[in-house]
């Protein structure tokens, strides 16, 4: 029998656990033997305590032992590549990325989750289109990248069932933005779903879990290491989060976004990094190209349309209505307007992201239901001019009331200027 008021124990005492005895914890709670309660207390004594590199392994190691695994590329006789954001506001990235490389001609299988806090999951965003499945059989799954090119689904009951329950527990115990925690729940999903490379997005800034750039390569590097250690090549993307990506928050509000730019219209910032991000994907692939050529030939599918043809396969392919007119629309919009004229300084993410949870577009609670419809479109970003009176934001809500409060949060996330601040990349560093 487990002895897991011992192992918390020593945990919260700053004592490294041993690698077996660490994996024996994880897999009793995954077969139901130690209930919530006790790991809602070692995922606290993590926190404070934190893992050693031998301890995260370990801990990854469990959560992939504790179900099935995939072998994509065996079963494709393809190399398959993945990506992987660790959460953002208005990052729908992966929605644009899987059918652009797709259309490329190369197989994109993802495993993906749910918001965390005032992060959106690309598994609510997904279910904001009427009809579309996010829990496929692992069959259907490894089928539908042969004949489709793409899949994104949400962990099944066999693939790390043991990160699932710590996903949700993490998010109503506090005990989300910890390194360890973090990088151990991407990677054995990755290890789990069988990609053969993977390209991890870490955000940094105001609206991101790493709120520094040098905690961000501690995660980053961390997350390399897993994944070299189970055989799997690696690239990680540092991305600017101080402020929303691309001007949509909110689930379906996000999926007409993520449309739009799959169709040549997105945002500037949001198809820079969709680009660089398939450049990485496809110089990646078995298909021999540089990361030059892997851009060039992202935006050669946007351009000709083989990119939206891959989208629209790929979401009737799960049920799916791929019309944007079918997406759900909130009863009430009510825009925010610039007390001032002059320049967007900046424009908070988080309060942002605040914002949309209140709406009614995030959970606060594990089983809280999640409104599509609901969110925020933020009009002007940082180093935009403004006029006074112009509007800044659109907040897309369910009644009038949670309208102005969202639209005093979101105003509050601008500070005006008389001059432009200092533009930068999205991109802010690359590692691997």
């Amino acid at each position: 029998m487990i002895r897991a008021a011992e192992l918390i124990q020593r945990k919260r005492d700053g004592h490294e656990l041993a690698g077996p005895e660490l994996v024996e914890l994880i897999l009793a709670y995954a077969r139901g033997e130690v209930p919530d309660y006790q790991i809602a207390a070692f995922l606290m004594a993590v926190y404070f305590q934190g893992l050693s590199s031998a301890e995260t392994f370990a801990l990854t190691d469990a959560m992939v032992r504790s179900g099935e695994t995939i072998d994509l590329g065996s079963a494709l006789g393809r190399r398959v590549v993945d990506k992987h954001s660790t959460g953002g506001v208005g990052d729908k990235t992966t929605l644009a990325v899987g059918p652009i490389v797709a259309a490329c001609g190369v197989p994109f299988g993802k495993m993906s989750g749910r918001g965390l806090g005032h992060t959106g999951g690309t598994l609510d965003k997904l279910e904001a289109i009427p009809g579309f499945r996010v829990e496929l059989s692992t069959d259907e799954f490894v089928a539908q990248v042969r004949e489709i090119g793409v899949a994104i689904v949400g962990q099944t009951a066999d693939l790390v069932p043991a990160d699932k329950a710590l996903y949700g527990l993490r998010d109503v115990t506090a005990t989300v933005d910890n390194v360890s925690l973090i990088a151990a729940s991407i990677m054995s999903k990755k290890i789990a779903a069988g990609a053969d490379a993977i390209v991890l997005d870490v955000k940094v800034g105001d609206g991101a879990f790493m709120k520094a750039l040098a905690d961000a390569q501690v995660l980053a590097e961390t997350m390399i290491a897993l994944g070299r250690r189970a055989g799997r090549e690696v690239v990680a993307v540092l991305t600017d989060m101080d402020q929303p990506l691309g001007q949509a928050v909110g689930n379906a509000l996000e999926v007409r976004e993520a449309l739009a730019t799959v169709r040549g219209d997105g945002p500037a910032d949001f198809t820079e990094l969709v680009l660089a991000s398939c450049a990485h994907l496809l110089a990646l692939s078995d298909l021999e190209i540089t990361e030059d050529e892997g851009r060039e030939r992202a935006e050669a599918a946007v351009a000709d349309g083989s990119a939206l043809a891959a989208y629209e396969r790929w979401i009737r392919a799960q049920g799916g209505d791929p019309d944007p007119d079918a997406l759900p629309k909130a009863p009430f919009i009510r825009e925010v307007f610039a007390p001032r004229g002059g320049y967007v300084g900046r424009l908070a993410a988080l309060p942002v992201g605040v914002a949309a949870v209140h709406l009614g577009g995030g959970r606060r609670a594990k089983d809280d239901a999640i409104d599509p419809s609901v969110g925020v479109v933020c009009l002007k970003k940082r180093g935009d001019a403004v006029e006074d009176g112009e509007p800044l934001a659109e907040i897309h809500a369910r009644d009038e009331t949670s309208a102005e409060t969202a639209a005093a949060e979101v105003l509050a996330a601008y500070e005006l200027g008389d001059d432009p601040p200092r533009s930068r990349s999205i991109v802010l560093d690359t590692l691997g």
